[in-house]
């Protein structure tokens, strides 16, 4: 069974191959993502981030919700351990939590289909996934990584079992992602896609390596990276970790 959903402004599945009606499962997952939205969105004026970074001074830390809090300090850490190369500020001050959110966000919601007993499924959560058990046959699940290049093309096709891959880049959205050691655009990387136990760590990690340029691939697989895929600012792949490919990587 297969269900589609649009929530943070981007297509987001859930494939199950469980035999079993998954119905209620994935709509408790998409809940899980649509409150997150709604908790975290900078484009909501009524959304916990948006109040707070209207009133710093009368939010305090003791008045935020737990799941606030959470966000901050997981992405705290990750601005401590890549020496503030992530970031989750603006130059501002203000809150700017995307980098954690919708990683952490789709792990819940991988945590809701467990909860209910599934065992064989893919969350694909605009590009960035979750897979658990088998899509049939005993075979890993297939992600395709785009080519930072071409958006019709794969980079590669990844074999994953039980884990989750994320991607970070500039080819969508341009140089949002900033390394907020020096505050300037990250150009160091045309990609950096990073495979984990969970989304949360590899969405993180993703944007961690995008940000520190090329030196971030070793520290990904320090901080948790099974592996790491990245094409640098002059085309040629960085391949680190443990990595099986489906398919050959394709040069760019």
């Amino acid at each position: 069974m297969r269900f589609l959903e649009t929530v943070m402004g981007i297509p987001m599945s859930i494939d199950v191959r469980d035999d079993v009606d998954a119905r209620a499962a994935a709509e408790r997952a998409f809940r899980v993502l649509r409150e997150a939205d709604e908790r975290f969105s900078t484009y909501r004026p009524d959304s916990e981030v948006s109040r707070v970074n209207a009133s710093p001074a009368q939010a305090a830390e003791t008045a935020r919700s737990a799941d606030f809090r959470e966000v901050v300090a997981i992405g705290e850490a990750a601005a401590r351990a890549s020496e503030g190369a992530f970031r989750i500020r603006r130059a501002d001050g203000s809150w700017d939590l995307d980098g954690v959110v919708k990683g952490w966000a789709a792990s819940r919601a991988a945590q809701e289909l467990r909860a209910a007993g599934l065992r064989d499924f893919c969350l694909n959560a605009g590009g960035d996934v979750v897979v658990s058990g088998s899509p049939g046959g005993g075979r890993r699940w297939s992600v395709g990584i785009r080519s930072p290049h071409d958006a019709s093309a794969m980079l590669a096709v990844l074999e994953v079992a039980d884990g989750a891959v994320a991607t970070s880049g500039a080819y969508e959205r341009g140089a949002h992602i900033v390394d907020g050691r020096d505050g300037t655009p990250a150009t160091g990387l045309l990609s950096a896609t990073v495979v984990a136990d969970d989304l949360t760590t590899a969405d993180v990690l993703a944007t961690t390596v995008f940000a520190m340029g090329p030196d971030g691939v070793g520290h990904a697989l320090r901080s948790g990276a099974r592996g790491v895929l990245a094409v640098d600012a002059a085309g040629r792949i960085r391949a680190a970790g443990d990595l099986a490919f489906a398919r050959p990587v394709t040069t760019p």
